[in-house]
């Protein structure tokens, strides 16, 4: 293949080396100004907020709900909507309590009948759940003010005397978990194009997040948290643990260490500090789990599969391996080119190192070109026609501090060459 897939470089400079002229983005054919471009999309008129970013919380009980651009509904309305909660309509479960399905108005929110107006999505506060007040007040900061086409649509809110509950849109296909490890006639294998289209739906969600509008942290990152609509587009919900971005010159926001196991990155929870970069490791991990069909912690497998990123970490360095890694439902849908790029990228976003992962914008960019990409397995020649220029630098790294990370990506060069 060339040196699309980048020769035997200096350890400090391998990582650059995979995301720049001789790496992964120019076999994607991205370059400095594609990524440019994809940049302003995420943050032009596919998306917008009530205000230039997300006002900093905390912020007090009142000036959140007199701020947010969504309706406060009354306990019996929604008890109206949902059938008195009835056991029946019950979408699925968490920390925070139950979900219903429900109807209402589509013009005057008012409750309708069943099969008529607007399907919605009621979440209940298990007032003896492990989740409370503060973390359904941080979803209505955020929800409440943030719309994107990749993040779920809060509709309401309802806040009388013990009661919490939020109302969004329905989400007709559930989540991305249900897809990726339910074994039912209802739940098919997800196809691969399948795959990568939610992968770039939900990349592209963190991004605007990420974004000079947002500057929000999702911190919890996980299959459970990507729903799906009708059409399989991605969409994040559950933005209880969501934390504003580091401010000024600040380089992370040091927080209480919480998250899901299995998905939150090392350095954040060794120090508490959390960066974007810690949602790009989670993304990597999630990214991993569609390429494999396994979730992120399974303690059935076999002894040494449990986890599955220490498993899979070595198969995805190597060009000949990675297929022991792939999802044997996919029945060989993909090329061999795009199972290898689509691999290297999660092998990235899974760095030790926080500063070696890409952007959620480099990896929403290397995304659409896999997905865009005419002829997914096409020659070395033409692949390398398309390199592009640098789109980012990297810090260096000592000689003297080589790590068994950079090691790594010195093989997955080599063994991509």
């Amino acid at each position: 293949m060339g040196n699309c897939w980048g020769g035997p470089v200096k350890a400090e400079s391998t990582f650059r080396n995979l995301f720049t002229s001789g790496g992964v983005f120019s076999c994607l054919g991205v370059n400095s100004k594609s990524q440019s471009r994809e940049g302003k999309k995420l943050s032009g008129s596919s998306s917008k907020v009530s205000a230039a970013s997300v006002p900093a919380t905390p912020r007090s009980e009142d000036d959140i709900l007199q701020s947010v651009n969504v309706r406060s509904f009354t306990f019996n309305e929604l008890k109206t909507a949902t059938r008195n909660f009835r056991p029946d309509s019950v979408l699925g479960e968490g920390g925070f309590g139950s979900v219903f399905k429900g109807w209402i108005d589509e013009h005057t929110f008012a409750a309708a009948k069943p099969g008529t107006g607007m399907v919605i999505a009621v979440k209940k506060l298990n007032q003896e759940g492990v989740q409370g007040h503060r973390e359904w007040l941080t979803e209505v900061n955020y929800l409440g003010q943030l719309s994107h086409p990749h993040l779920v649509k809060l509709i309401g809110y309802c806040l009388e005397d013990e009661q919490r509950l939020l109302v969004y849109e329905f989400m007709p296909r559930g989540s991305l978990e249900n897809h990726l490890f339910r074994r039912s006639s209802y739940f098919q294998p997800l196809s691969w194009n399948l795959r990568m289209k939610i992968a770039l739906g939900a990349a592209k969600g963190l991004a605007f997040l990420h974004s000079d509008m947002a500057k929000v942290i999702y911190r919890d990152f996980k299959t459970s948290n990507v729903l799906l609509d009708s059409n399989y587009d991605a969409k994040l919900s559950d933005f209880g643990l969501a934390k504003d971005g580091p401010t000024d010159d600040k380089s992370h926001v040091s927080t209480r260490i919480m998250g899901t196991h299995g998905y939150a990155a090392p350095e954040y929870l060794a120090t508490g500090h959390l960066t974007t970069k810690s949602d790009v490791y989670s993304f990597g991990v999630v990214l991993l789990e569609m390429l494999s069909g396994r979730r992120a912690l399974d303690k059935n497998r076999p002894t040494g599969e449990h986890n599955l990123v220490e498993w899979a970490r070595p198969y995805l360095a190597s060009k000949r391996k990675i297929f022991r890694v792939l999802d044997a439902r996919l029945e060989r849908q993909y090329s061999p080119v795009g199972a290898q790029k689509a691999a290297v990228l999660s092998f990235q976003c899974l760095s030790l190192e926080a500063s070696y992962r890409p952007t959620m914008d480099q990896v929403v960019a290397a995304l659409e070109e896999l997905q865009n990409a005419t002829d997914i397995g096409m020659s070395p020649r033409n692949e390398q026609k398309s390199n592009g220029q640098s789109i980012s630098s990297y810090p260096r790294k000592s000689n003297q501090r080589r790590s068994s990370e950079e090691q790594l990506h010195r093989k997955a060069t080599r063994a991509t060459e």
